[in-house]
């Protein structure tokens, strides 16, 4: 069967094939002219580039977009990377500051029970805190040392500071200190520096009430207050705290051991102190023999000698 051919594709070929050649021949030109090294074809080349590359940039703007997308999508990956690693570091830096602020917090606590001062004759053992009663009717705390290691009822407990309590009811390995802020806490203490004797009894709050004062214009707030040592409680001259005064105008302490970081708890050993049954005896005791007596006459020579060395 015989194919039609319309005028249009009569012309199509020839065209084509025109288009072709002069694409080629313009190609050519343009290589042979990029190629040859003569100033004037250097000219001819920058005023074409001049001409043509700045117009051409509206061309090249969606190239540049992408490339620079692709850029910042590569530099976001980076980012989100980095940011990664940082929160892993950042997380190990928290771990790393809490163990170090436990550690120091246990640093400062030995640190402070090194530098208590105490009375020489006194022994202690040093336990932890292992757990807090936390009721709002009992104050009390258990330390890790028991009748094991000879601990006994009513020995005092002192942190690095000052008093924190008594031993109440012992285990083998196991004591509880009740609190001088319980309200079953009673303590005999001496203000200073009137050297007014009173009583520090605990109400369950932070601040223990002063009682049995017999001159309450002596006190003042700030004045220190220690223990007394009366009734063989607790040895004498540990300290407690300072005077204060609440809301209602009561007399309170402001203790000095700090109540909310309880790690270490030094007991002291008191085995109570000697009891004196006969008060003459601190001049001499019964079985000495007394200094021989000095006659009168002695006295009056010594007078006389001393006159005559003034007189010369």
């Amino acid at each position: 069967m015989a194919k039609d051919r319309s005028q249009r594709d009569d012309y199509a070929g020839p065209l084509r094939r025109l288009f072709v050649v002069l694409l080629a021949l313009f190609l050519i030109a343009t290589f042979l002219i990029w190629r040859i090294d003569s100033p004037r074809v250097e000219r001819f080349r920058a005023q074409i580039t001049n001409r043509f590359v700045p117009n051409m940039q509206w061309v090249m703007a969606p190239v540049t977009g992408t490339i620079n997308l692709i850029r910042d999508f590569q530099s976001y990956q980076h980012l989100s990377e980095q940011n990664r690693e940082l929160r892993f570091e950042l997380r190990q830096m928290h771990a790393w500051k809490e163990a170090a602020l436990q550690l120091e917090q246990e640093n400062a606590r030995l640190l402070e029970l090194n530098n208590v001062r105490l009375d020489p004759q006194l022994t202690y053992i040093t336990g932890v805190v292992l757990a807090d009663s936390g009721s709002p009717f009992r104050q009390s705390v258990l330390l890790n040392v028991g009748a094991r290691d000879g601990i006994n009822d009513g020995w005092a407990a002192m942190d690095g500071i000052g008093l924190v309590g008594r031993i109440s009811g012992t285990g083998r390995d196991t004591a509880r200190v009740i609190l001088l802020t319980d309200a079953a806490s009673a303590v005999p203490a001496t203000v200073q520096p009137s050297g007014q004797s009173t009583l520090v009894t605990g109400d369950n709050t932070a601040a223990p009430l002063l009682g049995f004062i017999e001159n309450r214009e002596n006190i003042q707030p700030g004045d220190r207050i220690v223990s007394s040592g009366d009734g063989d409680v607790f040895p004498a001259g540990l300290l407690i705290g300072q005077v204060a005064l609440d809301r209602a105008g009561r007399l309170r302490v402001r203790l000095s051991a700090d109540y909310t970081r309880l790690e270490f708890l030094r007991v002291l050993r008191h085995h109570g102190s000697e009891t004196i049954q006969n008060p003459g005896q601190l001049i001499a005791p019964a079985d000495s023999p007394l200094p021989p007596a000095v006659p009168p006459e002695f006295y009056l020579n010594n007078q006389k000698t001393n006159s005559e060395g003034q007189d010369g």
